[in-house]
């Protein structure tokens, strides 16, 4: 069966993000009846208004219908599906950071990953084109619209991405829970160029990748239990490794 060309993009900074990012077509919007004139929502119907998107005003059963969900928000809009770009644009970026998901198969994991990955400058992002969600909705919120921002790519394997990337001048740092190296070491002296691969917590960084990286990261704990999440872990070493 064929993909839909469509899909519905729910929640209030999705919302927002999807009509400043301009990079997708929005062909309608839902905005709840009873609240629409209030709060942010208000703002939304102007912004909505000003760019010419037609609105429809419908009650939360409505809402929930339209996007499978009850963390609408008051607002549901008809777009186009995730903008994603090929590889060779991300490589002809030449952007000092890129980050890499390998094995994160939790999409609420990968929409925060990317809301952290937006903030600390790792905004291109290599999706391999199995074993790591779709940029879904549900992707998009978790990620509070960020993913509007970035330039996304889901066109090759993890394996095949660090193989380019080696070959486009990135060295590779791989977290891992096991690695040899202290995150706050490599941080003293980061790459010109890093690729930063992130695992899964049911299946980490791949063996082939660990066996091709330049440096396997660990983000060091004092705790007594294992209580990082891929997403939390992410966090940390992104904003380690901004070279900010």
């Amino acid at each position: 069966m064929a993909k839909s060309s469509r899909e519905f993009l729910y929640g209030l900074n999705p919302a927002f993000e999807c009509l400043r990012a301009g990079r997708r077509k929005v062909y309608d919007a839902y905005l709840n009846e009873q609240t629409y004139q209030s709060g942010r929502l208000s703002k939304l119907h102007d912004l909505l208004q000003r760019q010419g998107v037609p609105v429809e005003l419908v009650d939360k059963g409505r809402l929930i219908q339209l996007s499978g969900t009850r963390e609408h928000q008051g607002v549901v809009l008809r777009t186009g599906t995730y903008p994603y770009v090929r590889f060779e644009e991300v490589f002809e970026t030449q952007h000092p950071r890129l980050l890499l998901l390998d094995n994160v198969e939790d999409p609420h994991n990968v929409g925060a990953i990317l809301r952290s990955a937006e903030i600390f400058g790792f905004t291109s992002v290599l999706l391999p084109t199995k074993g790591v969600p779709e940029v879904y909705p549900s992707v998009v919120k978790v990620s509070a619209g960020a993913a509007e921002f970035m330039q996304i790519a889901k066109d090759c394997t993890a394996n095949k991405y660090v193989q380019l990337a080696q070959e486009a001048g990135y060295q590779v740092a791989a977290l891992d829970a096991k690695g040899s190296i202290d995150l706050r070491d490599l941080a003293k002296d980061v790459p010109e160029k890093l690729l930063l691969v992130i695992g899964g917590e049911d299946k980490s960084v791949g063996q082939f990748i660990l066996n091709k990286a330049e440096h396997i990261v660990r983000v060091e704990q004092q705790g007594k239990i294992n209580s990082l999440n891929a997403g939390v872990a992410a966090g940390i070493a992104m904003f380690a490794l901004s070279g900010q």
